[in-house]
């Protein structure tokens, strides 16, 4: 008699890797595309293994040239094959950008078909990357009608995102933030059976009644990590909401929240002008004024170049100490 399976901690990345493989598995129209992805297992090794298990097939090393993965995935696409498009640092993302946002994000509108494509890769800094291989390339999509963006912050929210991405008739873009990828803290047990998170649907990760932290991604741990210093020194109970999905946005989740707390803090590692948080800001100003008791606050990076020097790194970057400040401030107003 067969021993009945038991789940183990998985890392982010393995929970991206397991994503893949059992949609591969699942569906024969899913494969994977990108540079070093079948033979090497991709920069990160989130595709390691792949390539003895589907062949070449279905995990095809490409040029090195973000345009023709990304304008050979939506061809693919509009033939009825959902195709897997890794970047292998989301900063080349650029080098395809003709592809997603005049082909995969208006092809629908111009021929009523499906384009079910995910563009999935590494982003954020905190790795020493520098300005090359660190960007957080979010605003550039979610102003564009057409595609989804995702963001998870958890192993497994990573896992569940990816496949519900990769199930959706629209392209997706799937940041998977590198400093995630094998963080201890992040390793958890998943759900041996199927499941999906759905995109749209953001989630409280702390409750609390004295603030509302808007955040996703990486940000999601160090709001965490500030909003305890806050309960603890400063006897402030403030909610953190992880938004997972930037496109489409969840309002009823974000509304709900800063009606109860009245104030709001926003939280973001891409730059501070026409990001993310910027959005945010108009959307509540214009929508929950009356419900306002301060005014709204972001913390995100400043408008500069991501530096190379790790002390600089440091210095760009949002941390759990720079929302301390910002949150302190705000619930002095």
């Amino acid at each position: 008699m067969r021993e009945p399976q038991k789940a183990t901690k998985v890392t982010y990345l393995e929970a991206i890797s397991q994503a893949i493989r059992e949609e591969m598995q699942r569906d024969e129209a899913v494969f994977l595309l990108g540079e070093d992805v079948g033979a090497y297992g991709g920069a990160f090794k989130v595709s390691a293994g792949l390539l003895e298990e589907f062949g070449a097939g279905r995990v095809i090393d490409t040029p090195m040239s973000e345009a023709a993965i990304i304008g050979s995935a939506v061809g693919a696409a509009l033939m009825g094959m959902r195709p897997i498009a890794e970047m292998q640092f989301i900063d080349f993302i650029t080098c395809g950008f003709d592809q997603i946002i005049n082909m995969s994000a208006k092809m629908y509108w111009r021929v009523g078909m499906p384009v079910p494509i995910v563009i999935r890769g590494p982003s954020g800094g905190g790795t020493k990357g520098g300005p090359f291989h660190s960007a957080s390339p979010e605003a550039w999509f979610f102003h564009t009608p057409g595609i989804k963006v995702v963001v998870p912050s958890t192993a497994y929210d990573a896992k569940g995102l990816l496949k519900a991405a990769i199930r959706d008739n629209n392209p997706v873009l799937y940041l998977e933030h590198k400093l995630l990828y094998r963080l201890p803290e992040l390793r958890e047990e998943l759900p041996l059976d199927d499941y999906v998170v759905p995109l749209g649907k953001a989630i409280v990760r702390r409750e609390g009644e004295d603030m509302t932290i808007l955040t996703y991604g990486a940000m999601v741990h160090q709001c965490l990590r500030a909003a305890q210093v806050l309960e603890e020194n400063d006897d402030l109970e403030v909610e953190v909401l992880d938004l997972r999905s930037l496109s489409p946005l969840d309002r009823e989740t974000i509304m709900e929240s800063v009606k109860r707390t009245n104030k709001v803090l926003i939280v973001h590692e891409d730059t501070l002008t026409g990001g993310i948080g910027a959005e945010l800001s108009a959307i509540l100003a214009q929508d929950l004024f009356e419900y306002l008791d301060g005014p709204i606050t972001r913390v995100a990076a400043p408008d500069v170049p991501f530096p190379y020097a790790p002390p600089l790194e440091q210095a760009y970057l949002p941390n759990a100490d720079k929302i301390l400040s910002a949150a302190r401030q705000l619930a002095a107003y």
